[in-house]
């Protein structure tokens, strides 16, 4: 029998660490070949981790919330499967299930332990201004005391008694990643965001066309799908926004292929499926692709492939009632248009006041790659369309 110490894979994409979310096997507990040991979280996919050998299980090395870089142990196995010397074994992940979107993280990360992080976030000190002052650049529990202390010391006293907490929430799993990729837009781009509006009316009465032909298909057709078919000659013809930035390198990464992620509401929080070569799509194959990636998202049970390769993503908060909203760039994407919900509005047209159904549109973009006169001329452009449709499909 020898001892197998089991590391967390490299699963690609960049993805560089992983939160131990919930372990599935315990210690003592014979374990067979390939059996799930553990779930992982990382940025962009939930994994499960196979046992590599037949064996018993020695010790587990992380505690569930814990935070393990890629390489670092997972657990001990002892098996007569590895032959006669101890050796280090990295179990390669199962089919993989995507939380988020998202782009990769910035190549450098942040040195520090789990009780670090955890203080870090009591105290409201932010890991990246931190130089570390421990091994390797490893930031410290003292290093974390010593940012936030000027800001404990300017503190006004409190003047009424300080209100006691109902709950303690811990931000983690899904919700983690989410804050983390979200501050890493913040922090990295220059967001700004424009608004406008169209008239709707057009697009209603398209939808109103399509849906005979929808229900002979069987798939319900929503103003989504039609938007997203009308945005493809408005990204050809604005091609700086359907593109990726590398901060790294310093370029800006363009894209032939309008490949659109769609931010879903699923009950763990928010995720953006991509579709896929929207321009080489009717509305009627992209409305079904729109219901399957959505229920999978719903499920959990989003692919890395179903996340990835996004070029531009769309929010549409008016299918929930919203009316209009600052919606933040899925980095490192260059921009995302937000689509608020359909109401009638007093408008004039012409010399006259009518009523007319109205929608509102907004725009964020990374204002390092693209300027306001930029962003204006591309929503006027879709603004045209929507009002329009026939002239998209003369571009």
């Amino acid at each position: 029998m020898v001892v197998v110490e089991v590391k967390l894979p490299d699963i690609g994409e960049g993805i560089a660490e992983g939160e131990v979310a919930k372990w599935l096997v315990k210690e003592g507990d014979h374990v067979s070949k390939y059996q799930p040991l553990v779930e992982v979280i990382t940025v962009k996919v939930n994994v499960e981790i196979p046992s590599p050998y037949e064996g018993r299980v020695v010790k587990l090395l992380a505690s569930e919330g814990q935070v393990l870089k890629v390489g670092e142990p997972l657990l001990v196995i002892e098996t007569a499967e590895a032959g006669e010397k101890p050796v280090e074994e990295t179990a390669q992940p199962l089919q993989t299930e995507a939380p988020v979107p998202t782009a990769a993280k910035p190549k450098a990360q942040v040195l520090a332990t789990p009780a670090v992080r955890k203080l870090a976030r009591e105290l409201g000190v932010d890991l990246a201004t931190i130089q570390g002052t421990g091994p390797g650049g490893r930031i410290t529990e003292e290093d974390v005391r010593r940012a936030a202390k000027p800001r404990v010391e300017a503190a006004p006293a409190a003047t009424v008694a300080e209100a006691k907490p109902v709950q303690r929430i811990p931000i983690k799993g899904l919700r983690r990643i989410i804050a983390d990729h979200l501050t890493t837009a913040k922090n990295r781009a220059a967001l700004v965001t424009i608004f406008d509006y169209a008239d709707a009316s057009a697009l209603i009465s398209l939808r109103e066309s399509l849906k005979p032909r929808a229900e002979e298909l069987g798939v319900k057709i929503t103003y989504l799908p039609i938007i997203m078919k009308l945005l493809v000659p408005v990204l050809r013809q604005y091609p700086m926004v359907n593109a990726n930035v590398d901060d790294e390198k310093g370029e800006v990464i363009l894209f032939q292929e309008c490949n659109i992620g769609v931010a879903v509401d699923a009950p763990e929080g928010l995720t953006v499926p991509v579709v896929k070569n929207v321009e080489s799509k009717d509305v009627f194959t992209l409305a079904r692709e729109l219901e399957q990636l959505s229920e999978k998202a719903r499920q959990g049970k989003l692919s890395l492939d179903d996340v990835r390769g996004g070029t531009f993503s769309i929010t549409n908060y008016g299918a929930i009632g919203g009316l209009r909203g600052t919606p933040i760039i899925n980095y490192p994407e260059v921009a995302i248009l937000g689509t608020g919900r359909i109401e009638k509005r007093p408008v004039v047209v012409g010399d006259e006041i009518t009523v007319r159904p109205i929608m509102e549109l907004a725009l964020t973009a990374d204002h390092r790659i693209v300027d306001g006169g930029y962003m204006s001329g591309f929503l006027n452009t879709l603004k045209k369309y929507i009002e329009n449709p026939g002239y998209a499909a003369m571009v």
